[in-house]
């Protein structure tokens, strides 16, 4: 005789329609995506900045050049986009006419400015909702039921049969492997002033640094510039380098961090290890330890990478918790707790670490021979 199923506790009247509502949002989540997608695609944050960073439904429709037969479905997406907090609501003008304003989420999606805490964000957000991204994202059901002996691949890898950030992503699809290295380099970039600022005496007293899979250095730059007694160089892959204009202010190297890293008074690696696995990671700081001196002479890995941790708070903990579930379906990695920090820098030899700074999601560590 099969077994009698458990009981199921039957809610209350008012927790039924909670929980459908919240049913409707979690299901529908993804229309949020895509309304920010096509607010992307649209131009509307750019648009809305040449407007004086407040319009009006008709002005931004006119901006945009939208045909009159959709201008009344513009004010539906700015609705649903003002409620997800991608853009704040302006109040009405003098003729009542509903406005709406940029906000901070909204202006890192402005294109077409040059500034230097300024990194727009558009190619992430096209990166992350691309057909490419929803189709792996689509193939987590599957990929949980398959055994697999050896290291576990990705979900993305496992769908499309290629891994992101190499050549099999550019021979997938090449203007994808454009936008997820534009979007990478954009999103890595975001708060390096922040950084410079909050953080000033994390690079006081360095001479030279070398910033792992540091791209077009623009974050080297910045240190130089804050710091100009600080010698960088910047090591990424050669298909990195070779696009990078070679300047008198940073030193750029071509080659592979599990392999040698140049040697320097301080290394960092700026939201590169949760890109990777536990034991590629621990490969990798090993590198790095054996490319820094004592700390006694000052030698030291400056680890900037997320920190996840309940206790920022429930919004910035769920942007921590999603940034993992992205790491489960692209790469091998993921995002790690100080304690999941402290196992891999003793796994890797080093003797202790402090984190010097929490800048919102993210934690500045410094690791010590």
């Amino acid at each position: 005789m099969a077994a009698q199923a458990p009981a199921i506790e039957v809610p209350t009247d008012a927790e039924l329609l909670q929980a459908q509502a919240d049913l409707w949002r979690h299901t529908l989540y993804y229309l949020t995506s895509m309304g920010l997608r096509c607010a992307v695609k649209l131009g509307i944050p750019t648009a809305m900045h040449n407007l004086g960073g407040v319009t009006s439904l008709p002005d931004l429709a006119a901006a945009l050049s939208i045909p009159a037969s959709k201008q009344p479905f513009l004010g539906r997406l700015m609705r649903a986009l003002v409620t997800s907090g991608v853009f704040a609501a302006g109040g009405k003008d003098d003729s009542e006419a509903e406005l709406f304003r940029l906000n901070p989420l909204s202006r890192v999606l402005v294109d077409d400015v040059v500034a230097d805490d300024h990194h727009s964000q558009t190619s992430f957000v096209l990166a992350g909702t691309s057909p490419h991204y929803m189709e792996a994202a689509l193939g987590m059901a599957d990929w949980f039921k398959k055994d697999v002996t050896g290291p576990v691949p990705s979900v993305f890898e496992d769908v499309h049969s290629a891994s992101l950030f190499d050549e099999t992503t550019a021979a997938l699809d090449p203007e994808l492997d454009a936008l997820v290295t534009e979007g990478l380099e954009a999103h890595d970039n975001l708060g390096i002033g922040t950084i410079m600022r909050e953080c000033h005496d994390l690079f006081k007293g360095l001479e030279s640094l070398t910033d792992c899979c540091g791209g077009d250095g623009k974050t080297a730059r910045a240190i130089t510039k804050a710091h100009p007694h600080v010698k960088c160089t910047v090591l990424d892959l050669p298909k990195v380098i070779q696009k990078t204009p070679s300047d008198c202010v940073v030193n750029y190297v071509a080659g592979d961090l599990f392999h040698t890293v140049p040697k320097a008074q301080a290394v960092m690696l700026k939201l590169v290890l949760h890109h990777w696995s536990d034991d590629d990671c621990v490969k990798i700081l090993t590198q790095c330890k054996n490319a820094i001196p004592s700390r006694e002479e000052g030698g030291k890995v400056i680890v900037i990478d997320i920190v996840v941790e309940p206790s920022l708070g429930p919004v910035m903990f769920e942007a921590q918790t999603l940034m993992d579930l992205l790491m489960l379906v692209f790469t091998r990695g993921r995002q790690r707790s100080e304690n999941d920090w402290r196992e891999l820098f003793m796994k890797a030899g080093f003797t202790d670490y402090k984190i010097i700074k929490k800048l919102g999601a993210r934690g500045v560590i410094e690791v010590y021979k």
